[in-house]
């Protein structure tokens, strides 16, 4: 016989970071456009620029099941102000349902004797302090309540190293592996994690790591004929959505790792001189 399956955990409150634009934007417009009568939603997004988190904020309290939509400029690798601006959060959003960790970055292309400390730096603060910074924010409140799921979105880049991508490829090994260390600690407290892992995806990306070439960045994401060759933002963010809020509550998707079907796995790398 068939038992009842648990429903999922619907998300009442979603707090989203780097949703400026990308993948955070597109992941918070899923939550208000899927939200239902039945099912509404809360939109906290985080960002540095100010006047285009309103803007999102203005675009999400156009759907009509969204309750709330709530901007926090704010820097993720910004420890003292990331605790502040969660811990004055309004009493309506205090409970967090569902947390994404999507701040994060790319700079420069340069092998790693050719590298900028400058920039290693604030790779690491963002990529991995500020994913640390959040994610403590906000998950004592859900352990306590007893529900509530961490997506972190990671890399293949932090499965495949890409030539020039040193320090960014180690920051997203730390979010993939974070990801699956923080499933080992919330066994059975109703806290799930998921780590997300895109491929090439078009977004700001590239223009933020070629510091505003906006030509480079868009030779990463051309192809000469046929389908794209990068995945969307709201390709990711259907499948956010689908981790957190399509399956029963007693289902964790651990590592999701996707790519558009025309990028692959490189050859290896020889040196013949």
């Amino acid at each position: 016989m068939l038992r009842a399956t648990p429903a999922a955990l619907r998300s009442a409150c979603v707090l989203v970071t780097g949703a400026t634009a990308g993948i955070g934007k597109a992941t918070a417009t899923m939550y208000a456009q899927r939200a239902t009568a039945e099912s509404p939603v809360s939109l906290i997004v985080t960002g540095r620029r100010a006047n285009l988190l309103d803007s999102l904020c203005e675009d999400l309290m156009s759907y009509p099941h969204c309750k709330a939509a709530v901007p926090l400029a704010v820097d993720v690798s910004d420890k003292s102000a990331m605790f502040s601006a969660i811990e004055n959060l309004p009493d309506s959003v205090k409970n967090i349902d569902v947390l994404v960790n999507n701040a994060g970055l790319a700079l420069g292309t340069s092998p790693i004797h050719e590298g900028s400390v400058d920039d290693w730096e604030t790779m690491v603060d963002v990529n991995c302090k500020g994913l640390l910074y959040a994610t403590k924010a906000v998950l004592p409140g859900m352990v306590e309540r007893g529900e509530g799921h961490v997506v972190n979105i990671g890399s293949v880049a932090g499965t495949y190293n890409l030539p020039g991508g040193n320090v960014y490829c180690a920051t997203k090994a730390f979010v993939n592996h974070l990801s699956t260390a923080m499933r080992a600690d919330l066994i059975g407290v109703g806290v799930k994690v998921t780590s997300i892992e895109p491929g090439n995806t078009e977004t700001e990306f590239s223009v933020v790591r070629f510091k505003g070439d906006e030509d480079k960045a868009k030779k990463v994401y051309e192809a000469t004929n046929g389908p794209r060759v990068a995945c969307g933002g709201e390709d990711i963010a259907k499948i956010v959505y689908f981790a957190t809020d399509e399956l029963p509550k007693h289902v964790n998707v651990n590592r999701l790792e996707v790519m558009p079907e025309r990028q692959g796995f490189g050859p290896f790398a020889f040196n013949r001189e």
